[in-house]
């Protein structure tokens, strides 16, 4: 290259430099206008306090953090963990096959059949629990079908762990199906064949060969539903009863009828953390495995 075209070239490169620096300029301030700044004024109230006419003000107390360490807060994170890998696990377990049967069978209507689990979910979540509120509830759809067909007088659904847990997979259970969908669709058929020949079993060629090879969807569907079922509220508020709060409702409790914005701030970050935490060796420990492998 001549010293010329050198010269031509740095004013191009300085452009594109310039230009991707004012395409980062706008979501850059969005975050930290929008997510940075919120979350810090999170962390500054979780050591605030509550004034006598009930407002929350900055201090620097570590009262609330103390509190978390409450018996019946910690119950409640211990159960809103049960109910996030219940969650998870039968999420896995439905979304699998879904995605293997539309990835492998569903021939050239892959995108038809991935459209009509995905639509679906287009609505609220609010929605879609309130309409599962009407169909179990003592007197919704489900159990007048029970009373009209003779099988049962009835039975209750709602305010039950299992009530919570089936709503928690139902609202997340598309983020599964959709990395293992991912996944399925960029394996090379050609391993599958091959493991049918070096195995003689569909089911030791699955465990063997397909399965490995989509791990990686599969992790990434377990992270996307843990997420958010850990610190969901709205299905144990609608399809739950007390005994069966999460960590959710009571931060949502805290910023609401408790009026103990702190408390609500410190439970926030200690659930931060606690995910933090529980992901970082998630990750650690998935990708350990796929050095492994």
């Amino acid at each position: 290259m001549t010293a010329g075209q050198e010269v031509a070239k740095r004013p191009r490169s300085a452009q594109r430099t310039s230009l991707w620096g004012w395409l980062l300029a706008l979501p850059t301030a969005w975050m930290v206008v929008f997510f940075v700044s919120s979350m810090v004024i999170i962390v500054l109230l979780s050591f605030g306090r509550t004034t006598n006419d009930g407002y929350p003000a900055f201090a620097t107390s570590t009262a609330n953090y103390r509190a978390i360490w409450n018996e019946v807060y910690l119950e409640l994170l211990l159960r809103s963990l049960a109910y996030a890998v219940a969650t998870v696990i039968i999420s896995a377990l439905i979304a699998y096959p879904v995605a293997y049967a539309i990835a492998l069978h569903g021939g050239r209507y892959k995108n038809v059949l991935i459209a009509a689990i995905v639509v679906p979910f287009f609505a609220s979540y609010l929605v879609r629990m309130y309409a599962w509120k009407a169909l179990l509830s003592d007197d919704g759809l489900v159990n007048s079908g029970l009373r009209r067909s003779g099988l049962s007088d009835g039975i209750t659904f709602l305010n039950t762990s299992g009530a919570v847990i089936a709503g928690l997979v139902y609202g997340f259970v598309v983020f599964m199906i959709l990395p293992v969908y991912a996944s399925l669709e960029r394996l090379d058929k050609s391993l599958i064949e091959a493991g049918k020949d070096l195995y003689h079993s569909p089911v030791r060629t699955f465990f063997s060969v397909t399965l490995p090879a989509t791990r990686a969807g599969l992790y990434g569907g377990v992270l996307l539903v843990f997420l958010p079922a850990l610190g969901d509220f709205v299905s144990a508020q609608l399809l739950g009863g007390a005994n069966t709060y999460m960590m959710g409702n009571l931060v949502q409790q805290q910023f609401t009828e408790g009026q103990n914005w702190p408390l609500g701030s410190a439970l926030t970050v200690g659930l931060m953390a606690a995910l933090t935490i529980l992901m970082v060796a998630y990750l650690r420990g998935t990708s350990t495995r796929g050095r492994e492998i």
